[in-house]
């Protein structure tokens, strides 16, 4: 009794250690959250609902931003692309991973899952770049596709009307290969012994896919599109260097953050950007909370 006694108490102190551990490996984290999250939130949340003189002006940041001719036909654009930009994302990263799990035997998984990550290797704007000179058929190595498409020039591609389009393909090469590899860890998690059963009862690949693997995969997905909907409702590089590029063809106005940039840096009016930006945190958090809470993403299994 004596003995285990002492071994418990000799036990007693690492706990605390732990703890202390476990504090330093986040205290980096925390702090850089609260220097370039929380601080700038607090100060944005402040410039919304004030003018330049500091006065509080309670929505009329909001309401001017929404009055201007450029805000509706933003917020139209970000929504059609994240329309194209979450399910395109969903399903293919899904597809694709659910494809690079039935390749593991094969010997294929390791060489597609770097394949896949490598264009996530690419900054933002770095990846503008290669899609830029891969859309001008006068200098893309694809060029032959886009005539045959019926795209002879560079201003042909860059139309208004396929702008989404090109911004969910630019988004997708970029993002997407990150979230397979996530997807393809999330399946190597399922139990060999659910799978195994579901064989013997006759499922094929596809049945598998669709009532126990897409299922457990759920929590994933959601939090997959969380992150991808606050992301794209972001959407800034892509049409920013589009429209440098291409002499205005996108816009300077083209999403809201576009317009936000504008309102600060064209027009000086730091209060009405502010507030178009504050009004996509309540979005996002609006959109997250409803998946997290239709999901029970944080109910255990």
């Amino acid at each position: 009794m004596n003995t285990s006694s002492g071994t418990a108490g000799s036990r007693a102190p690492r706990a605390p250690r732990r703890a202390r551990g476990g504090y330093a490996f986040i205290a980096g984290y925390v702090v850089l959250l609260a220097a370039f999250g929380i601080v700038p939130t607090v100060y944005a949340i402040y410039f919304a609902f004030t003018n330049a003189d500091g006065a509080f002006t309670g929505l009329g940041n909001f309401t001017a931003a929404a009055a201007d001719f450029r805000f509706l036909p933003a917020v139209g654009h970000v929504a059609l692309y994240l329309l194209f930009w979450l399910v395109s994302l969903v399903v293919l990263v899904v597809v694709l991973a659910l494809v690079l799990h039935r390749l593991t035997s094969q010997g294929l998984s390791r060489g597609l899952r770097f394949l896949f990550y490598i264009p996530g290797a690419l900054a933002g704007a770095a990846s503008v770049m290669v899609w830029l000179f891969m859309l001008d058929p006068t200098v893309s190595p694809v060029s032959f596709l886009l005539r045959a498409l019926g795209f002879p020039t560079f201003g042909s591609v860059i139309a208004p009307g396929h702008l989404p389009v090109l911004f969910t393909l630019i988004a997708f090469w970029t993002g997407a290969g990150g979230w397979i590899v996530v997807m393809y860890g999330a399946l190597n998690n399922i139990s060999t012994d659910i799978l195994e059963a579901a064989r013997i009862d006759g499922a094929g690949p596809w049945r598998t896919a669709l009532h126990i693997q897409i299922p457990l995969l759920r929590k994933w997905i959601v939090y997959m599109v969380i992150l991808a909907f606050a992301g794209g409702a972001q959407l800034f590089v892509e049409p920013q260097l589009l429209s440098q590029a291409s002499v205005g063809v996108a816009g300077r106005d083209y999403s809201l953050n576009q317009l936000s940039y504008d309102l600060a840096f064209q027009m000086n009016n730091v209060n009405g950007a502010a507030a178009v930006s504050v009004e996509l945190l309540i979005v996002g958090l609006v959109v997250a909370t409803f998946f997290v809470a239709r999901s029970g993403f944080f109910d255990a299994e």
